[in-house]
C-alpha cells in the first residue's frame, strides 16, 4: 500500500470511529447558566415541600417522627408560591433564581430551600421549588446564663401559623432588668402582599414596651419602591453599672413614631440605588425610679422632631457557604460593597427641644473567598451635631476573618472597636460577657471607647444525636478593654482577656437559627471578686 492510501484509509478509519464530541465536553442543558445563554422560557413551577422528617430515611421512619408530621401543617403553597420571584412564561433568570432561594431561607420555618431546573424541552424549563418545613410550634421553658446573670422564658410560640408563614408569640420572661409578659404577631407577607406587620405588647414588672410597625420594603433587589409606618411606646427602669454590679438607676420613658417613603431605579449593571425619606417624632424623657434602691443617674431629656433622607448603594455579590456562623446549613453572605447613609435635621420650629443634625452611616465589603478564606469588614457610625459639637456620636468598626480548613473545621477570628464622643447617659458603651468577654460579668466595664479581639477554632462533628441536633465546639480565647471616662466614675482595670471552650448545639427541626453555647470561660485577670470560672448557658444568632 502506497504512502497516500495509507493516509486515506486512516482517514476514513477515523470518520467511521467519531461518535461526537466527548460527553465529558458537552454542556450540561439543565446547568443555570446554559439555560440563561439559551433565553430558555420558565415552564411550569413544581413545590416539593418535605415535612419536618423525611420518613423515607429508615433513621427518622419511627412512631414518634411519624406522628411528628402528622400533627405538624405543612406550609401552604400560596405562601411559598407569594415569595417566588418568577413566574411561567419568564425568561429564565440565574440571578432571580439564587435571590429567591435566599428570601426562602430567611424563613424560620423552613429549615433550607432550594430551586432546581428539571425537565427541559421546546425551549421551555420546569423549575421544582425544594422547602423542608421544620417544628414550628414551641412551647417550652428555657434557661441562660451569661455574665453571672441567671435568665429563664416561659413561653408559646407558633412560627407558621396553621401553614401561613405568621408568627405568635405569648411568653414570660425573668431577667437581669425586668419580669416580662409579652405577646408579638408578625406577618411577613401581609394579605399575599410582600408588606409586613408586626405587633408587640409588653406588660412589663417596671413599665410596658409596645410598638407597631407596617412596611412594604424594598423586599427584592430590583424593588422599585418601599412605604411604612413604625410606632413604638415604652415606660421601662433602666441600670448603669460597675464592674457587674448594679449602681445606678433611672427611668425612662419614650414615645418614637416615623413614616416613610423611598424610590429606587431597580438593579443595574449589578448595582441597586435606593432613596427614603421621612419624617420622625422621638421623645425621650428621664427621672428618678420611684422607691428606687440604687442612687439615682438622670439623663436629659430629648424631644426631637425631624425630616430626614437616605440613600443606600448595593453591589449584587452573594455567596453560599456551610459551617461558617450554623452547624451544616446553607449560611448567606452578602460579599459585595455596601453603603447607606441617612441624615436628618431637628428643629425647634418643628416642636423640638432643640436643634439638631442627625445621622446614621453604614458600610460593608469583603476580600476573599468564603469556600477558602475571606474577611468581612463592616462599620456604622451615629450621633449629632448641637451648636457645631459632635454628640451622643459613636463609631463601630469591624472585621471577621473565616478559614476553612476542613469540612469539619473553621478558624475564626474577629475584632470591633468603638469610638464614643460626649454620649447620653442612657447609652453607654460596656464591655463583659454578655457582650463578647465571656470570662467576666456582663457589663464589667464601661467607658465611651472600646475593643474586643475573639479568635476560635470552631469544629463541625457530624454527630447527630437522634437526628434533632447537630453538634459542634470551639476552643477560644477573648481579649478586650475600654477607655474613657466610666459614666459613674468608675474604674478602669485597662486589658482583659480569657480562654475557653464549649459545646454548640444547633437544633435542625425546630424554627429557630439560634444556636446554643454551653461554655466554660476562665478569666486571666480582673479584681477579685469575680469567678475564676464562668459558667454559661445561652442561645445565640450564630456560632
Amino acid at each position: 500500500m502506497t504512502s497516500s492510501n495509507r493516509k486515506v484509509a486512516t482517514l476514513l478509519l477515523a470518520a467511521l470511529l467519531y461518535t461526537g464530541p466527548s460527553a465529558a465536553n458537552e454542556p450540561d442543558p439543565l446547568a443555570p447558566e446554559q439555560l440563561e445563554a439559551d433565553q430558555v422560557v420558565i415552564g411550569k413551577i413544581i413545590l416539593n415541600k418535605a415535612d419536618v422528617f423525611d420518613l423515607s430515611d429508615p433513621k427518622e421512619n419511627n412512631a414518634f417522627y411519624r406522628l411528628a408530621n402528622k400533627l405538624h401543617i405543612i406550609t401552604r403553597d400560596h405562601v411559598i408560591e407569594q415569595q417566588l420571584l418568577f413566574a411561567p412564561g419568564d425568561k429564565f433568570s440565574k440571578r432571580q433564581i439564587e435571590e429567591t432561594e435566599r428570601i426562602l431561607r430567611r424563613n424560620t420555618y423552613f429549615f433550607d430551600a432550594s430551586v432546581t431546573p428539571v425537565n427541559r424541552e421546546d425551549g421551555t424549563v420546569d423549575l421544582q421549588v425544594n422547602t423542608r418545613d421544620v417544628w414550628t410550634l414551641k412551647p417550652g421553658f428555657s434557661f441562660a446564663r451569661s455574665g453571672g446573670e441567671n435568665r429563664t422564658l416561659i413561653k408559646l410560640e407558633e412560627l407558621n401559623l396553621f401553614g401561613w408563614g405568621q408568627q405568635v408569640l405569648v411568653a414570660r420572661s425573668d431577667n437581669e432588668d425586668r419580669e416580662s409578659n409579652l405577646f408579638t404577631f408578625r406577618d411577613r407577607n401581609l394579605g399575599r402582599s410582600w408588606t409586613q406587620l408586626r405587633l408587640q405588647y409588653s406588660d412589663n414588672s417596671d413599665g410596658h414596651w409596645n410598638s407597631l410597625s407596617l412596611i412594604r420594603p424594598f423586599y427584592k433587589l430590583d424593588a422599585r419602591w418601599t412605604a411604612g409606618v413604625t410606632a413604638t411606646d415604652f415606660d421601662i427602669e433602666r441600670r448603669l453599672y460597675q464592674l457587674g454590679e448594679k449602681a445606678a438607676e433611672f427611668r425612662h420613658e419614650r414615645e418614637f413614631a416615623t413614616a416613610f417613603g423611598g424610590w429606587s431605579a431597580g438593579l443595574n449593571n449589578g448595582w441597586v440605588r435606593r432613596y427614603t425619606a421621612g419624617v420622625a417624632y422621638d421623645n425621650n424623657l428621664f427621672s428618678q425610679v420611684p422607691d428606687g434602691t440604687l442612687p439615682p443617674a438622670i439623663p436629659e431629656n430629648r424631644e426631637l422632631v425631624y425630616g430626614y433622607f437616605g440613600f443606600e448603594v448595593l453591589e449584587d455579590e452573594f455567596e453560599t457557604a456551610q459551617n461558617r456562623n450554623q452547624i451544616h446549613r446553607t449560611e448567606d453572605f452578602l460579599t459585595g460593597k455596601r453603603f447607606a447613609a441617612t441624615l436628618g435635621w431637628s428643629d425647634e420650629s418643628f416642636g423640638a427641644d432643640r436643634d439638631a443634625a442627625l445621622y446614621w452611616v453604614s458600610a460593608s465589603r469583603s476580600y476573599g473567598d468564603l469556600a477558602k478564606s475571606a474577611v468581612l469588614l463592616s462599620a456604622n457610625a451615629s450621633g449629632r451635631v448641637e451648636d457645631g459639637d459632635a454628640v451622643n456620636a459613636l463609631l463601630n468598626v469591624r472585621a471577621r476573618y473565616y478559614k476553612q480548613q476542613s469540612d469539619q473545621r473553621t478558624f475564626f477570628t474577629t475584632v470591633s472597636a468603638t469610638y464614643g464622643n460626649d454620649l447620653d447617659l442612657d447609652n453607654p458603651v460596656e464591655l463583659g460577657g454578655d457582650s463578647g468577654l465571656r470570662g467576666y460579668p456582663l457589663r464589667y466595664q464601661s467607658g465611651d471607647s472600646k475593643t474586643l479581639f475573639t479568635i476560635e477554632q470552631r469544629y463541625f462533628w457530624n454527630w447527630y444525636p437522634f437526628r434533632l441536633v447537630r453538634v459542634g465546639g470551639a476552643i477560644f480565647a477573648d481579649v478586650g478593654r475600654t477607655w474613657g471616662d466610666d459614666p459613674l466614675g468608675g474604674e478602669n482595670l485597662g486589658w482583659l482577656s480569657d480562654v475557653g471552650f464549649g459545646l454548640r448545639l444547633a437544633p435542625t427541626r425546630t424554627g429557630t437559627r439560634s444556636v446554643i453555647h454551653v461554655d466554660l470561660a476562665f478569666p486571666l485577670n480582673g479584681d477579685d471578686s469575680i469567678d475564676s470560672v464562668q459558667f454559661l448557658i445561652e442561645s445565640k444568632k450564630s456560632f
